[in-house]
C-alpha cells in the first residue's frame, strides 16, 4: 500500500544516522600524470581546486574507476593512461586505492573482507574498521588492452564481488554535460531512478500501475483515442485477415511500473525542457541526480561526481548551487547524506566554498601533490581570517603556479605596472599578484611553504623602520621594524620576504626617473600640492632628502591637512608608468622579488 511504502522509507533513512560512510582517503599510483599522488577527503562536499593542467581531470577519473564502475559512467582505460615519466619506460600497471571510513554496523557486515583495523594513538587500540577497496589496470603485453583486477583488504585474493560494486552508488556528471537529455523520457534517465527509488515497495507499485491501467482504460472511449483505435486495427484486421491480425490497442500509460517510469519526464513552466535556459537545466538536472542519490534506499554509499559545475552559470548561480552543495553535510530529515566531488576552474567558486572543503591538486619540485587547507595548523583565529577575506581575485591562490603577497590595493597597482614596464611577464609565468589588505599575511602564509603548498611565494611589504631611521638610504642596510621581522620568520625554502628600506612609495621616491613619474602623478590629481612638492624636493640636495621630502609631503602632512589618498595616487602613477617613454629601474628589493618568482622551473608531464 502507499502507507507502506511511506512507513519503509521513513524506517530505512532513521537507521543508524549517525555514521555516514565516505571515501576518506584515494591513492592513485601510475596513472596519468601521476606516479604516486594520496589525496584526502572529507563527508559531504570535497572542492577540488587548482591550476590548469594540473591533473584534476584525472582524480575525477580515478574516482569513477570505482565509483561509477556499475554506471553509465564507468571509465575504460588504455595503455595510453598509464603513467610515463620523462624519459622512462610507460609504467607496468595504474592502481587505485580507496578507503572508507564512518562505517556502520551493517557496512561492516557488507564488506566484512574489505575491512581493515585503525589502531589509535596507542598503536594497540583499534579505534575503528575502515574499507579498503583497490582496483587496477595492468598491461598484459604492449599494445594490447589492459587486464582488469579488484580485490578488497589488505589481500589480493579477497576478489571485489558484483554485490559489493552495486552497494558503492554514484553518479558522474561530466563538463559538456546534456542536461536537456537527462530530463527527458528514457529507460536510464534520471527521473526514472528517481521514481524507482522513491516507490520500492511492490504492491505500492502494483496499485500505482491499476490506477493508471483504469484511466487509460477510461481515456480510450473518448475521442480521438477511440477513432483512431478503431480505424488502425480495422486496417490491420483487412490487411491481414482475422487469423493473422494482433490485437492492437493505443498504450497511453504502461502495464509496467519501469515502463511507466521511464515515460515520465520534465516540464518547466508547462514548457519543453530544450526552452530553458542551459543554466537553469543545469541546476535542474543536478536536483534530479542529488534527490535519486538522497532517497537512495539500497545503496551503503552514495556519491556524485561533478566538473565544472560553474558550467553555463553566471557568478550569482554558482554561489546558490555552491550554498546548496553544501547542505549535502547535513541532510534534512528523510533524506540520506550524499559524499559530492566537484572539480572547479572558478576562483568564484573557490572563494565561496569553506575552506575546509578545498582540496588543491598542483605541481610541486616532485610532481603533481594534493594539498588541503584543512590540515594546516593555523594559529588562533587565522583561518576564519583567510575565509573571511577570500574573495574571487584571492582565491586565485589556488589556481596559481606562483604568487607575489602584497599589502594592498595600492601596492597591487604599482607592483603590476612596474613588472609590466620592466620586461616581466607575470601571466605567461602563471603568477598572480594577491593583496591581503593590510599586514595580513599570517592569514595567508601558512598555505605555503615547505609543509604546504610548495609553489614559488614572495612576500613584497615595507620594512617600516622605527626612529630614528625611518628614512634610509637606498644603499643602508636593512633594519625591520617587530611586524616586518614576524614576517620575515615565515621564510623557507619556497616562501621569500622581500622588503622595502621603508615602503614601496618610499623607495621608489629614492630614485630620480621614478620620482619624477611620482611628481607627475600627484600633480595630476592634486595640481597645487603637486607643484609646492615639486619645487621642494628640487630643492633638496640627496636622493634620501628628496624621497624624504616628497614622502612626507603625501603621506605625513601637517596637522589640519590632509594626506594624498595612497589608492587612488598609486592609479595615477600606475598609468604614469605605463604610458611613459623613459627607461624605469626597479627598487632592488623588487626586483630580487620578480626574479626569484619567475626563475624558471621544471616542468611536469603534459598528459592530464
Amino acid at each position: 500500500s502507499w502507507r507502506a511504502s511511506r512507513d519503509f522509507v521513513c524506517e530505512f533513512l532513521t537507521q543508524d544516522t549517525r555514521k555516514t560512510m565516505y571515501l576518506k582517503t584515494l591513492r592513485i599510483q601510475g596513472f596519468r600524470r601521476f606516479n604516486d599522488l594520496s589525496l584526502n577527503f572529507k563527508d559531504g562536499l570535497n572542492v577540488i581546486v587548482g591550476p590548469n593542467n594540473a591533473g584534476k581531470t584525472a582524480v575525477v577519473d580515478a574516482l569513477r574507476v570505482l565509483l561509477a564502475a556499475s554506471d553509465e559512467g564507468n571509465l575504460r582505460l588504455t595503455e595510453l593512461d598509464l603513467h610515463e615519466a620523462p624519459g622512462g619506460p610507460p609504467s607496468p600497471s595504474a592502481t587505485f586505492t580507496f578507503v572508507f571510513s564512518g562505517l556502520s554496523e551493517q557496512n561492516e557486515a557488507d564488506f566484512s573482507n574489505a575491512l581493515i583495523a585503525v589502531k589509535g594513538v596507542d598503536g594497540k587500540t583499534i579505534e575503528r574498521y575502515d574499507a579498503r577497496f583497490s582496483v587496477q589496470y595492468t598491461q598484459a603485453e604492449p599494445g594490447g588492452r589492459l587486464r582488469l583486477r579488484r580485490w578488497v583488504g589488505l589481500h589480493e585474493e579477497n576478489s571485489m564481488t558484483t554485490e559489493m560494486l552495486e552497494e558503492l552508488r554514484a553518479i558522474y556528471l561530466q563538463p559538456l554535460r546534456d542536461p536537456e537529455q537527462g530530463l527527458k523520457p528514457g529507460r536510464m534517465s534520471q527521473i526514472s531512478k528517481l521514481i524507482q527509488n522513491m516507490m520500492p515497495d511492490k504492491a505500492a507499485r502494483k496499485e500505482l500501475v491499476e490506477k493508471l491501467t483504469a484511466i487509460d482504460d477510461e481515456l480510450a472511449k473518448n475521442e480521438p483515442i477511440s477513432t483512431t483505435n478503431a480505424a488502425i486495427s480495422t486496417k490491420h484486421e483487412s490487411m491481414l485477415g482475422t487469423v493473422l491480425a494482433q490485437a492492437l490497442k493505443l498504450d497511453l500509460t504502461s502495464s509496467d511500473f519501469n515502463r511507466f517510469a521511464a515515460r515520465v519526464g520534465m516540464a518547466i513552466g508547462g514548457r519543453d525542457v530544450e526552452q530553458n535556459g542551459l543554466g537553469f537545466n543545469n541546476l535542474i538536472y543536478m536536483a534530479v541526480v542529488l534527490s535519486e542519490l538522497a532517497f537512495n534506499k539500497t545503496a551503503s554509499y552514495c556519491g556524485l561526481l561533478v566538473e565544472e559545475p560553474e558550467a553555463h552559470l553566471h557568478p550569482q548561480l554558482q554561489a546558490v548551487l555552491l550554498d546548496y552543495l553544501k547542505t549535502v553535510e547535513q541532510p534534512v530529515a528523510g533524506e540520506r547524506p550524499v559524499q559530492v566531488f566537484v572539480t572547479s576552474h572558478s576562483p568564484n567558486f573557490a572563494a565561496l566554498a569553506d575552506i575546509d572543503s578545498i582540496c588543491c591538486v598542483y605541481d610541486s619540485p616532485t610532481g603533481p601533490v594534493a594539498f588541503a587547507p584543512r590540515d594546516v595548523a593555523f594559529g588562533k583565529g587565522k583561518k576564519e581570517k583567510l575565509q573571511q577575506y577570500l574573495n574571487v581575485t584571492r582565491a586565485e591562490l589556488f589556481f596559481a603556479r606562483r604568487i607575489v603577497f602584497v599589502e594592498g590595493a595600492a601596492e597591487l597597482f604599482l607592483v603590476e605596472a612596474l613588472a609590466k614596464k620592466t620586461g616581466y611577464d607575470l601571466r605567461k609565468h602563471s603568477i598572480s599578484i594577491i593583496s591581503t589588505d593590510g599586514l595580513n599575511f599570517d592569514a595567508f602564509l601558512p598555505l605555503f611553504g615547505e609543509k604546504a603548498m610548495q609553489i614559488p611565494v614572495a612576500v613584497v611589504t615595507d620594512a617600516d623602520p622605527a626612529a630614528p631611521d625611518q628614512f634610509p638610504a637606498a644603499e643602508d642596510a636593512l633594519k625591520l621594524s617587530a611586524a616586518a621581522t614576524a614576517i620575515s620568520k615565515a621564510e623557507d625554502a619556497y616562501v621569500k620576504c622581500f622588503f622595502a628600506q621603508k615602503t614601496l612609495e618610499y623607495d621608489l621616491a629614492l630614485d630620480a626617473t621614478r620620482r619624477g613619474l611620482m611628481v607627475e602623478a600627484l600633480t595630476e590629481i592634486h595640481p597645487t600640492i603637486g607643484a609646492d612638492l615639486k619645487v621642494i624636493v628640487d630643492g633638496a640636495v640627496t636622493n634620501q632628502e628628496k624621497a624624504k621630502l616628497l614622502f612626507t609631503g603625501m603621506f605625513e602632512r601637517p596637522e589640519g591637512k590632509t594626506n594624498v589618498k595612497k589608492g587612488q595616487f598609486a592609479q595615477a602613477l600606475a598609468l604614469g608608468i605605463s604610458e611613459s617613454n623613459a627607461a624605469i629601474e626597479l627598487p632592488a628589493y623588487l626586483k630580487s622579488a620578480l626574479d626569484s618568482v619567475t626563475a624558471v622551473a621544471a616542468k611536469g608531464h603534459a598528459r592530464v
